[in-house]
């Protein structure tokens, strides 16, 4: 898994920053970012301020206009702050030119979930899924990465590598990839092979927002101790019960926890665990 190295028992400071068109009402944005600020929370950021603006299309530049990011700018100045959070996925041209405004650490949605979900993986299974989502991600963004490392170790003859180390790194994490969707596509199969010799008993599954309670109520009517946690995705891999209730028996699936626009990468890294969840007999809706 790709390793950030920091002390997760300091908390940041972050503002949440996100847009109003005509996908996303105001109300909407309230949610997604009530949704976002419980997410940097997870992650270990407190929410000082919150940041809105009604557009017709993001900024290609700076995903917003000239004004607010330039108003943003100051706040952080102002009060210290260690980071900002964008509700919507940035391009990797908008995400370095956003950091050089605000000089600060900018994140968006998607690598703030990535973030929280390489935190949470226990499993080697859920740790190599997780890997590849964050591969899939990083690949495109190889150049701003690079900027960062010239900026942190400076100094003369310190510079930025060329396109050349570039390409290179891109061609690594190619090869890395295509070594995790293998391993997954083993992992895959031996987990469908188990699936179907479960035999014919009835399968339910757990479906629902992440956080909503799913594990709690596996720990219930399985009598077992599923991990459960008042924190977004405390459960990444899938846990299988045998369950019964008045005679009669069945299996219950507790599954990852859904939430609002989840990354495309992580999506397709968790096939096996939606696998689950599309085999089932019964749904069980927590909400």
């Amino acid at each position: 898994m790709i390793e950030v190295k920091r002390k997760r028992d300091i908390r940041e400071t972050t503002v949440l920053i996100g847009v109003i068109n005509q996908y996303q009402t105001e109300d909407k944005v309230d949610e997604y970012l009530d949704e976002l600020a419980f997410l940097a929370d997870t992650a270990g950021a407190d929410t000082v301020k919150r940041f809105t603006q009604k557009l017709d299309k993001p900024n290609p530049k700076t995903f917003l206009g000239s004004g607010k990011i330039n108003d943003i700018a100051d706040y952080i100045k102002d009060n210290a702050i260690d980071m900002a959070i964008f509700d919507d996925e940035l391009s990797p041209s908008q995400l370095k030119n956003v950091e050089k405004i605000l000089n600060c650490k900018v994140l968006d949605r998607t690598n703030l979930i990535l973030d929280i979900f390489a935190a949470r993986a226990q499993t080697s299974y859920a740790r190599t899924q997780v890997e590849l989502a964050q591969y899939e991600y990083l690949l495109p963004r190889l150049t701003n990465m690079w900027t960062h490392l010239s900026k942190q170790k400076g100094g003369i003859g310190m510079k930025g590598p060329g396109e050349t180390e570039i390409e290179t790194d891109r061609r690594i994490v190619r090869d890395k990839i295509t070594l995790l969707k293998n391993k997954l596509a083993k992992i895959d199969k031996q987990m469908a092979t188990q699936r179907s010799n479960r035999g014919a008993m009835v399968r339910a599954a757990l479906v629902g927002y992440t956080n909503v309670g799913k594990s709690t109520l596996m720990n219930i009517l399985s009598k077992s101790e599923v991990f459960a946690e008042n924190k977004l995705f405390a459960t990444l891999d899938t846990t299988v019960r045998k369950v019964v209730i008045k005679n009669l028996p069945f299996l219950l699936s507790d599954t990852v926890g859904f939430i609002r626009k989840l990354p495309t990468q992580l999506v397709e890294s968790f096939k096996s665990t939606l696998d689950e969840v599309r085999e089932a007999d019964v749904l069980v809706h927590v909400v």
